[in-house]
């Protein structure tokens, strides 16, 4: 419903709201052990890649250093979500203040929609398109200048969504049904007009994911189109491997994301809200624990520097 009434039930603003997790299913231990799991491969991968960087000078190139700016989002989007997740599914139902849900619900958004894999996607474009030009096209500089610019422009279109949230003082209950504070999940306790949320909502989701795929699906269709005229087939498989890699992963983070809020706004009496609280937990807890696999492990100097340093600890003991 866009427009809430009020009810005898109404009351002020809450201090705090509580978390149920993802209500319905019982024991939740091996979700616990599932989504404990996604973030320690995010927590290993995103904090092995600066590292890496740090030991080896010749790595610190434009693509590596935005590869670093990924594997800062994604660290920064699982850490957003997975230890309170984490609590509500191991410990059951939690209290969380009013304030510290507004800003869970800044944070995860802010670093959901950086738009990093677009800028991931370019760069190479760039290479392929204009060859000559790229040394001067893509520098430490541009990329310094890109990672800010995509920065401030997440920070301005996120910073409405608890805008819109924190003018309402009547709520109709305390307890979201949820595993996070979720926007619409929030929203959907108030009393009063939310039409501005919802639609606000939508077409940020439309916006992000329209103009971020767009994008990044013509960069590798450039891309696509130089690697078919390479001499062997050899160097054309192992150019579409990779390209199809990151074309798949950044399809099911746009993609899910968007089919997540479409669900979570159209479809809420067709899907069942614990089916839609999971895909939604796994569409944000997932891609920062296999980027780090995608964009990094499967790139040979990051792959080569990750052996050395393991062989290297290895012959001191």
């Amino acid at each position: 419903m866009v427009e809430t009434p009020p009810s005898n039930s109404t009351f002020l603003r809450p201090t705090f709201f509580i978390l149920t997790g993802i209500p319905g299913w019982g024991a939740q231990t091996w979700l616990t052990l599932t989504f404990g799991l996604m973030y320690l491969l995010s927590l290993l991968g995103n904090e092995a890649f600066p590292t890496v960087l740090r030991a080896d000078s010749t790595l610190r190139q434009p693509m590596f250093l935005l590869l670093a700016t990924l594997a800062a989002t994604d660290l920064g989007l699982a850490t957003s979500l997975a230890p309170g997740l984490l609590a509500v599914l191991w410990l059951g139902p939690r209290p969380t203040p009013y304030a510290a849900c507004l800003v869970q619900m800044f944070l995860y958004a802010l670093t959901a929609v950086v738009g990093v894999l677009l800028a991931l996607a370019c760069g190479p474009a760039v290479a392929v398109g204009r060859p000559l030009h790229y040394p001067v096209l893509v520098t430490k500089a541009h990329v310094g200048c890109a990672a800010l610019a995509l920065t401030l422009k997440a920070i301005a279109i996120v910073v409405p969504f608890p805008l819109l949230v924190a003018p309402f003082e009547h709520f109709c209950a305390k307890t979201i049904h949820h595993a996070y504070c979720a926007h619409m999940a929030v929203v959907e306790l108030v009393v009063g007009n939310t039409r501005a949320n919802h639609l606000y909502g939508l077409a940020l989701s439309l916006a992000v994911s329209g103009v971020d795929t767009v994008g990044i699906t013509g960069s590798y269709g450039l891309i696509a189109h130089a690697v078919l005229r390479l001499p062997t087939q050899e160097a054309c498989a192992k150019a579409f491997g990779t390209c199809t890699s990151h074309i798949c992963v950044i399809l099911a983070f746009y993609v899910h994301g968007l089919f997540s809020y479409l669900m979570h706004r159209f479809g809420h009496h067709t899907v069942p809200k614990p089916v839609h609280i999971l895909l939604s937990s796994i569409y944000l807890l997932l891609p920062p624990a296999l980027n780090p696999l995608i964009y990094g492990v499967r790139t040979k100097q990051i792959r080569d520097q990750l052996l050395e340093m393991f062989t290297f600890r290895k012959s001191q003991f």
